[in-house]
């Protein structure tokens, strides 16, 4: 189960027992705000879209949608999603549950900018019913992320 990965990736930072785990889905950024009484915009969901026939995740804020035009100036190719299977496959996680963390080798993760304006936010941890509250720098470290990416829109105030 992919959420054992993630437990066992956190542990080896004596960070684990971080890892929240609901009664409820928290598979979908709306339910995963409820699960844990924050504005949906803290969610860090990770998206996972095959590139040149290979997975990347970009995480994002909760609020924020990808700007296909955008998306395609960074990545030379069009924003394709992976289907529930080739996420499983590729990435290690199923939809519901990607995250950023305990994931294939080779896949590579990029924080969205929309992230940024925030002192804490939300990724899942492997299951669609799990979370764990970090850092931005938290974020960075433990994703081991490959770059800032900034692809999304709708989260900007005007």
């Amino acid at each position: 189960m992919a959420i054992e990965k993630v437990r066992a990736y956190f542990r080896q930072f004596g960070m684990e027992d971080r890892i929240l785990e609901f009664n409820v889905s928290s598979a979908t950024v709306a339910l995963a705000a409820e699960a844990l009484h924050c504005e949906p915009c803290r969610i860090a969901k990770t998206l996972s879209f095959l590139v040149d026939g290979h997975a990347i995740l970009v995480v994002t804020a909760g609020d924020a949608r990808i700007d296909n035009p955008r998306y395609k100036a960074r990545f030379s190719a069009k924003a394709k999603m992976l289907s529930p299977e080739q996420a499983a496959e590729l990435v290690g996680h199923a939809v519901g549950g990607v995250c950023p963390f305990a994931v294939h080798e080779g896949v590579p993760v990029y924080l969205d900018e929309s992230l940024k304006r925030f002192q804490t936010v939300f990724p899942a941890c492997g299951s669609s019913n799990s979370a764990i509250e970090l850092t931005i720098p938290e974020l960075e470290q433990y994703s081991g992320f490959t770059a800032w990416v900034d692809v999304c829109k709708g989260w900007q105030t005007a």
